[in-house]
């Protein structure tokens, strides 16, 4: 254990689309977003990008993107700055998501958030019973980088649902917290998106 540190294997599994009707979640913020545009761009590489976590404003009849996700529907299934030959082509500035790939947000509700370990990474499959049951500690020490990465992305939500929050004490916006399924559905047809960054 003592010997354990992280180091990418460059497959790919967090970059393709898992078969069945779990769906990926690699979020994106929409800074994140205009970058890779720029990229995929120089690169001629069709890239797209689709909703991911939103609410809906009723004051304002807006819907408020936190985050996109990219759409892995191209012929491979998989992130579209990856390669075969090199893993992730974008490096130096991947999503803050990637970067801190195995570890992940997990999302318990619209305002809480919970760091685990992705058991879908080959490099923990590979050490998973080294890696069972490890304490907070240890999580860091194996996974360096990448939990301080996650910790960013951690408090990059957090900094988020604060400012959504602020904007309803201020009574700038009003996000329903009950909401029927046909409402969500109506309103993402019908109202105009509006970012929020921090």
């Amino acid at each position: 254990m003592n010997n354990l540190k992280y180091k990418c294997l460059k497959c790919g599994v967090c970059c393709f689309e898992i078969p069945g009707d779990y769906q990926k979640r690699i979020p994106l913020y929409p800074e994140e977003v205009e970058k890779l545009i720029v990229i995929a761009k120089e690169r001629n590489i069709r890239f797209q990008v689709i909703e991911d976590l939103v609410f809906p404003d009723i004051l304002n009849k807006k819907i408020i993107v936190i985050t996109y996700k990219i759409k892995l529907d191209n012929e491979n299934k998989c992130c579209p700055f990856y390669s075969e030959e090199k893993g992730c082509t974008i490096q130096e500035i991947k999503p803050m998501a990637c970067k801190a790939y195995p570890l992940s947000l997990k999302q318990e509700d619209a305002f809480h958030f919970q760091i685990s370990i992705d058991p879908l990474c080959n490099y923990v499959l590979k050490y998973y019973d080294e890696l069972t049951n490890i304490n907070l500690d240890q999580i860091k020490a194996i996974f360096d980088e990448e939990y301080k990465n996650a910790e960013l992305h951690l408090k990059k939500n957090k900094k988020l649902i604060l400012k959504i929050k602020q904007l309803e004490h201020l009574n700038k916006i009003k996000i329903l917290r009950e909401i029927t399924i046909d409402q969500f559905n109506d309103y993402l047809k019908k109202w105009d998106r509006v970012e929020i960054k921090v």
